[in-house]
């Protein structure tokens, strides 16, 4: 697997409950790659930076592996790494 929607991927890393929660919050514009929205449809590749808004604040990650299942949470938690920035700034809020 070299890509996957990255509704699917939001969902499987479980930054949403549901891929439809997911995909709502695309064409919000609350994902963003490379500063730019992004959309349901748009493939996500290892390596990609992204910046996520949920109601636990706001998460900028690193993708580290693709996975288009929802599994456990210490799996999900393996699928992507948080930057240092981003984990101290939700600390702070």
């Amino acid at each position: 697997m070299t890509s996957v929607r990255i509704d699917k991927w939001l969902w499987a890393a479980r930054f949403f409950k549901t891929r439809s929660m997911a995909a709502k919050a695309c064409e919000l514009s609350r994902v963003q790659s490379q500063n730019m929205p992004v959309k349901p449809a748009r493939e996500v590749h290892v390596g990609n930076m992204l910046r996520i808004e949920t109601e636990g604040g706001i998460f900028e990650v690193e993708v580290l592996a693709l996975s288009d299942v929802r599994g456990p949470a210490a799996v999900a938690q393996t699928l992507y790494r948080e930057t240092e920035a981003s984990r101290e700034a939700r600390q702070r809020a």
